[in-house]
């Protein structure tokens, strides 16, 4: 069992509260999230766009098998999440070709926006009670 996995390339993607774990390998441009089909996973074409972006940038989308394993957040953040994950793949596959294309299109930048927490003392992170003057 360990002969099978030592082919495949790992990378690791967050966004907000989503987290992808990556597997890579050479192979007939297959993406599969969470064991279904990326257009299947994504309803909506944005969605399957931006997990799409790293592979297109370095314009090997049919060169490789992508097998995701997707948690947490939303689908927003989960697509970029796999983005992100899949960008990191490809610079640990070949670094010197793809690490240059995938940071000027800002495919292997980590958005660190997340979710501001809830203060005592108010409804929301920054939003007070309404105020009532009598």
């Amino acid at each position: 069992m360990e002969g099978t996995e030592s082919n495949y390339t790992y990378g690791l993607g967050r966004r907000k509260a989503a987290v992808a774990r990556v597997r890579m390998r050479p192979g007939s441009g297959s993406m599969v999230v969470n064991g279904r089909d990326v257009k299947d996973y994504f309803p909506c074409h944005h969605w399957v766009i931006a997990a799409l972006r790293p592979l297109q940038v370095v314009e090997k989308a049919e060169g490789f098998d992508v097998i995701v394993n997707a948690t947490g957040g939303g689908k927003t953040g989960q697509s970029e999440a796999v983005a992100l994950g899949v960008a990191r793949a490809l610079c640990k596959i070949d670094h010197e070709a793809h690490y240059d294309v995938l940071r000027k299109a800002g495919q292997l930048t980590r958005d660190s926006r997340v979710v501001e927490r809830k203060k005592y003392g108010l409804r929301g992170a920054r939003r007070a009670f309404q105020f009532s003057k009598r």
